[in-house]
């Protein structure tokens, strides 16, 4: 009994959460755009503070002496397993801190690739808890479709897991200003997890 539960247990797919503590791990000890590089998808889109294709931009671009260092605060998965949106805090060698909310694909392979990078900084750091708070959408129901939004400049993108359980949305004024927002179906309606508003000035 017990080796029948060790060995699902080892082969249970990785999680969010397991994606985010290996891909800050590999930045400590590879260097961090080196482990950018390694864990973003083909697809990724990252903002500088326009969107960008993040392989293209991070091709060549040398690590720093030191890496960023982050961790997650919470995961937010699709019913399936699919896809998931994290949310935690980062602090730059020299002190400063900030958030981010990353999107997260399980790949063919089983691992986790990112496929939208977001945050910004912030005054105070976020906390470190021991454990990040983990919310899988309900597998009830029909998901609804995610609310729709028309701008008058500025691009922006939708996204939702196959299983419409977890969406997303971003949006990038010519400004720079960003708009980041998540939600996650409780069985009755997609619920509001994730508002990030980032001033055009990157703070």
């Amino acid at each position: 009994m017990i080796l029948a539960a060790l060995t699902l247990q080892a082969a249970a797919p990785p999680s969010a959460v397991d994606a985010e503590r290996a891909f800050n791990a590999a930045a400590q000890a590879k260097g961090q755009w080196t482990a950018f590089r390694a864990f973003a998808a083909e697809d990724a889109t990252m903002f500088v503070p326009q969107p960008v294709q993040a392989q293209a931009w991070l091709k060549d671009r040398k690590d720093p002496p030191k890496s960023i260092e982050w961790w997650p605060i919470e995961s937010h998965v699709s019913c399936d397993g699919k896809f998931a949106v994290n949310t935690g805090g980062w602090k730059l060698p020299e002190g400063r801190v900030g958030f981010f909310s990353p999107v997260w694909r399980r790949e063919a392979e089983g691992g986790g690739k990112w496929t939208v990078d977001s945050g910004d900084l912030i005054e105070t750091a976020r906390h470190r808890p021991a454990e990040p708070n983990l919310r899988r959408a309900s597998c009830a129901g029909k998901p609804v479709q995610p609310p729709r939004f028309g701008y008058r400049e500025g691009p922006s993108e939708s996204g939702a897991s196959p299983d419409g359980t977890l969406a997303w949305h971003w949006h990038v004024s010519s400004s720079g200003a960003r708009r980041f927002l998540a939600w996650i179906w409780d069985g009755k309606a997609l619920v509001q997890v994730i508002d990030d508003k980032i001033a055009a000035s990157g703070k």
